[in-house]
């Protein structure tokens, strides 16, 4: 039997608006361009991996400080 690699959801900046609430286009279109937030070109549309997304918008702690 052969290990499946799981499937990665790529979403265009529409789709990651939508999924997200507060987050608008700009913003995501800006992350992309700037390199904050991993994606793809195919054209001239970015395609954004969801996992990413949801890591880009995750807010980051410092486990360092109690």
């Amino acid at each position: 039997m052969m290990n499946q690699k799981p499937i990665a959801i790529m979403l265009t900046i529409k789709e990651a608006v939508a999924l997200v609430d507060g987050v608008s286009e700009n913003h995501i279109r800006q992350a992309c361009k700037s390199g904050a937030l991993r994606c793809v070109m195919a054209g001239k549309k970015y395609l954004i991996n969801q996992e990413s997304l949801l890591d880009f918008l995750t807010p980051k702690t410092d486990e360092t400080s109690v």
